[in-house]
């Protein structure tokens, strides 16, 4: 349930003013697949990202950018076995390396860029500029969805509310 609400309200915050690229998108994708019941980890982020999108306008990327949004949670279903400070600092890492190839990649694809190696190194360069958001936002974003989750768990564990709140 927790991570269920977390989730939910990370996702609203795509709604309210931001700077360019520096939004939790990534960092919930991760979270939701170390949190979540199995079963939901690759739908829920997706489902809340889809309905984000609707509500903020579709563009020509949209399967590129669920496509990773997928990808990035199904990291950390691989990972949450693993869990420490120093796999949520790479996994973080990793998403936003991952989320900029594959949305790129679908930019390159898809937009007006030519289709050759030139076009190929020119959108990824344009793309430079977009990626430091994208990166420090997942950082930032993935340090304190984890935080807050072991903040409030640390402190619920032992009571009545865990076994509605916390994941198993």
């Amino acid at each position: 349930m927790l991570a269920f609400a977390i989730l939910f309200l990370g996702i609203c915050s795509r709604l309210v003013f931001h700077a360019p690229n520096f939004t939790p998108v990534i960092a919930l994708a991760l979270f939701g697949g170390f949190y979540l019941n199995k079963k939901y980890a690759l739908l829920v982020p997706l489902v809340l990202m889809m309905l984000s999108d609707v509500l903020l306008g579709m563009h020509n990327i949209i399967l590129f950018t669920w496509g990773s949004i997928l990808f990035v949670t199904a990291l950390g279903l691989w990972a949450r076995k693993r869990k420490s400070f120093k796999t949520i600092f790479v996994t973080s890492i990793l998403s936003a390396i991952v989320f900029f190839i594959v949305t790129n990649f679908g930019s390159w694809l898809v937009m007006g860029y030519p289709k050759t190696l030139e076009g190929f190194v020119q959108c990824y360069i344009a793309a430079i500029p977009f990626f430091r958001n994208t990166f420090f936002s997942t950082l930032v974003y993935s340090f304190v969805l984890f935080g807050l989750y072991e903040l409030i768990a640390l402190r619920v564990r032992g009571t009545k509310l865990a076994s509605v709140l916390l994941t198993k």
